[in-house]
């Protein structure tokens, strides 16, 4: 028997968007470890899983409380066994299975696991929609790293000597404290100047003037990052 995703608050439906008062987790078809979605579900207990996503919670016993996409990657047999309640299904073929997603979430963070490894073109949408969508709070998190849009404010605690790198994948600029390297002054863009391997020597705060900062951390700073974001609840707007 399936147990479905659950929280103290219960995620609810209305005009096609799934809307949580707590974090939740988005589950991909990508690489998945085997604790990875333990991991997530212990800090976003509210489960959905983004079309074949789906496949790696049926043999935990577990249903997402919605499962969204075009089911392109579904066997027919499995489809066919999911309650038609939980499922959201997104017809149009322009967006990738996370963007499809991610769109149709609102909440106040969703952490997205197995949308990483195997496919360099899908990790690379993967971060397009963390742009086309700023407004939706996302950490994709792969074997080593996390991955994020920054905020136009972020202030977090890490250790002294952690990795901390920057990729703009656009025209962006920002300020920072913290780092040993600091990007006041620094034009960033996908062709010019990058910011990956700086390091943190304090606490940081850093800026950035739009939606176009990906910052890169050890997969070891979830609890931090997760923390820092709940507490700065400042983000872009839609696009």
């Amino acid at each position: 028997m399936w147990q479905v995703s659950k929280i103290g608050v219960k995620p609810r439906m209305s005009a096609g968007i799934v809307y949580s008062e707590e974090p939740v987790t988005l589950v991909g078809a990508g690489i998945l470890g085997e604790n990875d979605l333990d991991l997530c579900l212990g800090r976003a207990p509210a489960l959905v899983a983004a079309d074949g996503g789906v496949l790696h919670c049926l043999p935990k016993g577990i249903l997402p409380f919605r499962i969204i996409g075009d089911f392109d990657s579904l066997p027919a047999d499995v489809l066919a066994s999911l309650p038609d309640e939980n499922l959201l299904r997104v017809t149009e073929q322009d967006s990738t299975d996370f963007d499809k997603a991610l769109r149709h979430i609102e909440a106040p963070l969703v952490l997205g696991v197995g949308f990483s490894g195997a496919r360099i073109d899908h990790q690379l949408a993967c971060y397009n929609a963390l742009l086309r969508h700023p407004n939706r709070r996302c950490v994709l998190i792969s074997d080593t790293d996390i991955v994020f849009l920054c905020p136009p404010e972020l202030q977090l605690d890490l250790e002294d000597g952690q990795r901390f790198s920057i990729f703009p994948m656009g025209p962006v600029q920002g300020t920072s404290k913290g780092l040993r390297w600091p990007i006041d002054g620094l034009h960033f863009a996908p062709d010019g100047q990058i910011g990956t391997s700086n390091e943190v020597v304090g606490p940081v705060t850093i800026t950035a003037d739009s939606a176009k900062m990906l910052l890169i951390l050890p997969r070891t700073c979830l609890d931090q990052v997760v923390t820092a974001l709940a507490a700065q609840p400042g983000s872009w707007s839609a696009l």
